[in-house]
């Protein structure tokens, strides 16, 4: 139980952290691309300006590039490159602006051109190009931003971004794995005790219970029938049955509950307990059925897997009505083994199903004192089914009926 709580701990403290350098990671990127756009537009709508000027007073009259507010220092002569397109009315190409750009011929600016006026759209993206296109009464001008360079710095700082998180992440790891054993300490320390706890004051019930009974014995062949020394047996049993129960229940919190696990078949084990109690239910006049695939094995404690379908067999019988229903179903499905208990059962609650797997919890508790139950034996179950590496559940339809299900 410790060894789990360690690893909920640690991926709880890794998805939190996970989550936090995704969202700093996706966030960052996220600006720097709108950022960038924004940037690119901003130089095209100056461009754009920038060419009407040229239109209207002449290249001779134009300022330099770099005069304008827009571009970014001296240098945007050589480091702002681009080309425009004037097109007429009827989308023939009228004039090219190819000043500032070098690595475009004539046949991969017509080839962009049509492009652009194929899908009709205001802006958008070329090949390497950010593009912008303005409607006028004479024609059309498109403006052509070659930004490969803005493009490699947004790939460079994605995957630098996520190398960092990446990074981060491997480091927090190690750092949560050393430093776990000293967060969850004081909870260790409190489970140790408690066990021993238990462990102790189970093996200081066990004289004085064994006194008790002897004398009850002795005492019952003195006085036969009597209906005190009965009651004082009957309720020593079941004190003994509960002190062994919480030394079990101790024992399987332990990080390593069976340390001799050996490969079982799982068949031949439930046909074990399951015949005992078919006769029971018969003697009951409880219809009981079965049905349990051969062939299945595993590995695990093969005294501890008869105990807990014992409890569940014990359960449904106790608690299932006069002519009730009981049904067992063992089964291997997706590689693992499934394991049913079904009964009828009038249940007064079923909000919280999951309660019954809480030590000493009776949903009535007048029908487990007539039953005998202590409230320990479902928790007990749920213990040896986590403690193979499996889980269960329970659930019911309508308060009629109830089904504990096994997944191991």
């Amino acid at each position: 139980m410790l060894k789990k709580m360690k690893h909920r701990f640690i991926l709880a403290a890794m998805v939190a952290f996970g989550i936090v350098m995704l969202s700093l990671a996706v966030g960052i990127n996220l600006l720097n691309f709108f950022v960038t756009v924004s940037r690119q537009d901003d130089r095209i709508a100056g461009i754009m300006e920038y060419e009407q000027m040229k239109d209207a007073k002449g290249i001779g009259d134009l300022p330099r590039i770099s005069d304008m507010p827009w571009a970014d220092g001296p240098e945007a002569d050589f480091t702002i490159r681009f080309f425009a397109v004037r097109c007429d009315n009827k989308e023939q190409i009228v004039r090219v602006s190819e000043d500032h750009i070098s690595a475009v011929d004539t046949d991969a600016i017509e080839k962009y051109t049509r492009q652009v006026l194929s899908e009709d759209r205001q802006k958008g993206y070329c090949d390497q190009y950010r593009y912008m296109v303005k409607k006028e009464d004479t024609g059309v001008i498109i403006v052509f931003l070659n930004v490969s360079d803005d493009w490699r710095f947004v790939k460079s700082l994605l995957w630098v971004s996520l190398v960092i998180a990446l990074i981060s992440l491997i480091l927090v790891f190690f750092l949560v794995v050393i430093f776990s054993n000293k967060a969850i300490r004081p909870y260790t320390r409190n489970i140790e005790r408690q066990k021993r706890f238990i462990t102790d004051a189970s093996h200081e019930l066990k004289t004085p219970l064994t006194s008790i009974a002897t004398s009850a014995d002795i005492l019952a062949m003195e006085y036969e029938e009597d209906e005190w020394i009965a009651n004082i047996q009957k309720q020593t049993v079941r004190l003994s049955r509960l002190v062994s129960d919480l030394v079990t229940l101790s024992r399987l919190d332990e990080e390593i509950p069976f340390p001799d696990e050996t490969v079982f078949s799982v068949s031949d084990a439930a046909w074990e307990i399951a015949e005992p109690f078919a006769s029971l239910a018969k003697a009951e006049e409880k219809n009981y059925t079965q049905k349990i695939e051969e062939n299945l094995k595993m590995t695990g404690d093969q005294a501890a897997l008869q105990q807990m379908l014992s409890i569940l067999l014990d359960n449904a019988l106790r608690y299932s009505g006069e002519g009730g229903e009981i049904h067992l179903e063992i089964y291997r499905r997706y590689g693992r083994i499934c394991m049913e208990v079904y009964n009828t059962c009038d249940l007064l609650d079923t909000t919280d199903l999951n309660r019954l797997f809480d030590r000493f919890y009776r949903p009535d508790e007048s029908r487990s004192r007539n039953t005998g139950g202590n409230g320990i034996g479902l928790s007990m179950a749920q213990a040896i089914a986590e403690s193979h590496g499996g889980k269960i559940t329970v659930k019911s339809k309508n308060g009629k009926d109830i089904l504990f299900r096994v997944v191991l």
